[in-house]
């Protein structure tokens, strides 16, 4: 195991979820909270199943990517339980991607932790790395801090009205708590993250000798307020509140007054840790899982999973920066020529002609990973992004590779930082001060970072409006199945909008010489979904409103 993973994919060494229920936690059932807490190495353990807790995206729900249930993405398999969220069959008493209860497990295990860490261990003065170890112990609970409230947001962005469980609770207590508006918990995430911010290192890297990036520092902390204060801003949540949109964008700026993070050209940002782009994320163990499920069908092994739409790849600008227009004949031609788009759709997408583990992929009917094989992409595009392509499936010589999902990049703050600038000012090169605060990047100047980082020419494009359209397609296309889609459309309430998914129907014609094809595309419709507005946030899954009648329902779900 690599040094930098210790922490962060240690995830089970002891396991503190033998609870009464989601909120009390009863520790009698492993061991006493003194053997526990007795050394630095089981102090760190106890710290470690905390982080445990983090998710990544790589199968969120069902399976699958989140994205699949976006306008990004469909699943090549009919029978995927993600449809769900689409096609009508949602609902309170078994909802899908229920995270309600997991939460506030990781919560429950962040709040013992909180409250029991010890600040010294004098009897162990003496041992080998004692001041270390001491100084790591010092960090710990702000790290936890930083977690728990991290666990709140993700409670927070799904069912809106939560509990703020801000310390350890007991049974007789846990069934009877108020939920917090959302305001409040707003205010109670980015005061939980200003705290830990304050004692939490900008690095880990050469703190201690084993040098564990894989932990929470300062910038998750900021990250992670200057996105909770994003949403709040967002039209789902507010309705063109200045005042909050200056809020967002402050907080974004403070990620990037830290100056150490930045979009270096022709970095590879993804399953790279130490890219200048990476803030914090998920460490999972070498594996394959991610391979077997998305690989095309007709490599071996593969399995096809999530599939990138045509929606999303008309989102990709030409190379020199236009946008994408399939009415264009020129643009059509050119359409799944990577040499000819942002380079960062072949690092994304799986198109038809590619070549892809020393095969040239054949999306058309009747090519290798095409219809009418079962399994083949209703899209004609396999996913690319954060698959390891040197990974072998072949039965007896398979191989696997570490994976990292990043929970927070610098590219995230730029493009957070630019959509709140923009939208308390209107002006897309705005520069100046505001509430004190002196702004000198503009929104336009931030977004541009990322796309000097591909070498893509810089956005040109003027009035507010125009814009912020560009902006948005930018995120889509720079945050592309890293599980930002999906919340998107529900915080800027763009759903109705994303109900149409569409592929290509491509068909081949060998050349005389029998070696060559030529491609004919037809743009077709995959799936048309059901979108009604109380999608927005998820419902409370009925057994909870049952347990405790302090709770309500989202608007919509009531009678479901």
């Amino acid at each position: 195991m690599k040094k930098y993973n210790l922490l962060a994919l240690a995830a089970c060494l002891w396991m503190t979820t033998a609870c009464s229920d989601f909120l009390e936690l009863n520790e009698s059932g492993y061991n006493s909270v003194e053997y526990q807490f007795s050394t630095f190495d089981r102090t760190k353990a106890v710290a470690t199943n905390v982080y445990g807790y983090l998710k990544d995206g790589y199968s969120e729900v069902c399976s699958t990517m989140i994205d699949a249930a976006t306008d990004d993405a469909v699943n090549a398999w009919s029978t995927n339980g993600i449809k769900e969220f689409y096609d009508g069959s949602w609902n309170t008493s078994a909802p899908i991607g229920d995270v309600w209860e997991y939460y506030y497990r990781a919560i429950a295990a962040a709040n013992y932790f909180i409250e029991h860490c010890p600040t010294d261990f004098p009897a162990a003065k003496y041992q080998e790395k004692y001041e270390e170890k001491l100084k790591e112990l010092k960090l710990y609970p702000y790290e936890i801090q930083a977690l728990r409230a991290y666990f709140h947001f993700e409670l927070l962005k799904r069912y809106k009205n939560i509990i703020i469980a801000d310390r350890q609770f007991t049974l007789e207590e846990v069934n009877e708590l108020q939920p917090a508006t959302f305001a409040e918990t707003v205010n109670w995430i980015v005061g939980e993250c200003d705290e830990a911010a304050k004692f939490l290192p900008v690095t880990f890297k050469g703190m201690t000798s084993t040098d564990e990036v894989g932990r929470a520092t300062k910038g998750m902390a900021l990250a992670l307020k200057a996105r909770v204060l994003l949403y709040a801003a967002s039209p789902l949540n507010s309705t063109d509140n200045q005042a909050k949109w200056l809020k967002a964008a402050k907080a974004a700026k403070a990620v990037i007054d830290l100056n150490v993070y930045q979009e270096k050209p022709g970095e590879e940002v993804i399953n790279n840790p130490n890219s200048l782009d990476f803030i914090f994320g998920r460490w999972n163990g070498v594996n394959n899982s991610f391979e077997s499920a998305n690989f095309p069908i007709g490599y071996e092994g593969g399995n096809s999973g999530v599939c990138p739409s045509h929606n999303l790849v008309e989102a990709f600008d030409m190379r020199d920066g236009t946008p994408f227009d399939w009415n264009n004949p020129e643009h059509r031609n050119k359409a799944l020529e990577p040499s000819e788009r942002d380079p960062r759709l072949a690092q994304t997408v799986l198109m038809n002609g590619q070549t892809f583990k020393d095969k040239v992929v054949e999306s058309f009917i009747g090519g290798m990973n095409g219809f009418p094989k079962e399994g083949a992409s209703p899209t004609s595009y396999y996913l690319r992004k954060h698959l390891k392509e040197a990974t072998d499936l072949t039965t007896g010589s398979a191989t696997s590779y570490q994976h990292i999902w990043p929970l927070f990049r610098y590219a995230e703050i730029l493009l957070n930082y630019a959509e709140a600038l923009l939208e308390a000012t209107k002006e897309p090169d705005f520069k100046g001060t505001l509430d004190n605060v002196q702004y000198t990047v503009s929104p336009r100047e931030a977004l541009n970072m990322i796309r000097t980082r591909v070498d893509m020419n810089a956005i040109e494009t003027t009035g507010y409006d125009a814009f912020k359209k560009r902006l948005r397609n930018e995120r889509r296309v720079e945050l592309a199945f890293e599980g930002h889609r999906f919340w998107d459309i529900r915080r800027w309430m763009t759903g109705t909008s994303t109900t149409r998914i569409e592929g290509l129907s491509i068909t081949a014609v060998k050349d005389e010489s029998g070696e060559r094809y030529t491609y004919s595309y037809e743009k077709k419709t995959v799936q048309e979904r059901i979108w009604e507005e109380r999608m927005n946030y998820y419902p409370i899954q009925d057994v909870e409103l049952f347990k405790n009648h302090n709770l309500v329902q989202n608007e919509g779900w009531e009678s479901n």
